[in-house]
């Protein structure tokens, strides 16, 4: 070990270690007593820098490590590393000095399986692919031209910022709503669900934002996990508009993806792909205008000729004008003798008309008049003063309220009685 460097205290025979020797002479301990290690624990929070070094975490149930594995070692893998699956570390252990951080430096990783977060997700995408949520026949085509756009996202994610300059940029004039949840931890899922279902009810009561944006920049598996949260999925599916979901870089994958109408690789990507560039309508536009121009033209000039070859037809007015005066003539002739027809057809019918018209009409009286006294008679036997007069009485509180039962009424309470020829005041006694 490198010599300690200490100062002596007047009262005390300890040494005192500066950081620096005490974080080598620690990183020396463990290496005599651990290295080389094999570790092996479920990948989190994979990264590889722009230098080629990656870095990431193992842990299991009970603890992680962080994870340094350097260029050399990285371009040798067999296999791309991701977040949630479970691997075997092959290295020694070490202090990272400037932090006092415990590290393993990986020489060697190998795949041994997937984590168990891992496996739940495949687990439940088998569950709801089996169920048709994921069909292709579910999904829904994104309008051409939204007329409102919605965004589910954290108001503090850059995500909302690259959707929003999109947007900006290709359609400055569509108005973008924004419905916030969070995108990351415990309470996630129950947010999502909401600003979901927010999204949703709107639109049925207003028609608020024809398609809608569920959006969050990339991360490790835990940090997406909401979107692969059973509840959040199945909210997903119930979407009355089209959605597309750009959730983390292109090469993660949610189950959120799955179930939405349309996977965007970023959330950038989401925002191009419902709402098509300023510059490209106005293009189609100009197309469709120019083209509109030239059928105008076109039907302009071949109405000229048709009025040119028409012109050519009539000839001499005056051999028309003779040949309508004939044709006139027929016409008159043919209407008159139709209407003097049909003046005699109808004067048949009015003369038939006239002798069943009586016997039809009497027929009718009689039918009604009999009709009318049965009527009558249930009528008569129906009338309640006709149940009076056989000695019953109709019995009513002061407010004119019926009372059939006993139990109506109570001692001492004023009632009124009706009979065929009046009414009487009583009081209950018992």
């Amino acid at each position: 070990m490198t010599e300690p460097i200490f100062e002596t205290a007047p009262s005390s025979t300890s040494r005192v270690w500066a950081v620096g020797p005490l974080m080598r002479a620690i990183a020396d301990a463990l290496s005599a007593h651990f290295n080389p290690v094999a570790v092996r624990g479920e990948m989190s929070g994979f990264s590889r820098a722009a230098s080629g070094h990656c870095y990431f975490s193992l842990k299991d149930e009970t603890g992680q490590v962080r994870c340094a594995m350097f260029r050399r070692a990285a371009d040798q893998l067999s296999f791309i590393p991701r977040d949630g699956q479970r691997v075997e570390a092959r290295g020694k252990l070490d202090v990272y000095g400037p932090r006092g951080d415990l590290q393993l430096i990986v020489d060697n990783l190998q795949p041994v399986g997937q984590g168990a977060l891992f496996e739940q997700f495949l687990r439940l995408k088998a569950q709801l692919e089996s169920e048709g949520l994921f069909d292709a026949a579910r999904k829904r085509a994104l309008p051409a031209q939204p007329h409102s756009i919605g965004v589910v996202t954290s108001l503090g994610a850059a995500a909302l910022r690259d959707v929003v300059t999109a947007l900006r940029r290709r359609v400055p004039h569509v108005p973008v709503v924004v419905y916030p949840a969070a995108v990351q931890g415990l309470q996630a899922p129950a947010e999502l669900c909401a600003a979901l279902k927010t999204a949703y009810r709107r639109h049925t009561e207003t028609g608020e934002c024809e398609v809608l944006l569920l959006v969050r920049g990339g991360g490790s598996l835990e940090d997406l996990w909401a979107f692969n949260d059973e509840s959040v999925v199945r909210t997903l599916a119930q979407a009355p508009m089209p959605v597309v979901c750009g959730v983390g870089h292109e090469t993660d994958f949610t189950l959120s993806d799955f179930v939405a109408d349309l996977r965007a690789p970023t959330p950038t990507a989401a925002a191009e792909l419902c709402a098509p560039a300023r510059e490209l309508r106005l293009g189609e536009l100009a197309y469709l205008q120019e083209r509109m121009n030239e059928a105008s033209y076109g039907a302009i000039d071949q109405r000229a000729q048709q009025l040119d070859r028409l012109a050519q037809r009539m000839g001499r007015p005056s051999a028309r004008v003779h040949g309508s005066h004939q044709r006139l003539s027929a016409l008159q002739h043919r209407l008159h003798s139709a209407l003097l027809l049909a003046s005699q057809h109808q004067h048949s019918r009015l003369q038939g008309l006239e002798v069943v018209l009586p016997l039809a009409l009497q027929r009718a009286v009689d039918r009604h008049s009999r009709r009318l006294q049965r009527c009558e008679t249930s009528l008569g036997l129906l009338d309640p003063r006709v149940v009076l007069e056989r000695g019953y009485a109709f019995l009513s509180d002061t407010q004119g309220l019926a009372i059939t039962r006993a139990s109506q009424a109570r001692p001492g309470q004023a009632l009124r009685a009706t009979l065929a020829d009046g009414e009487l005041g009583l009081t209950v006694d018992r």
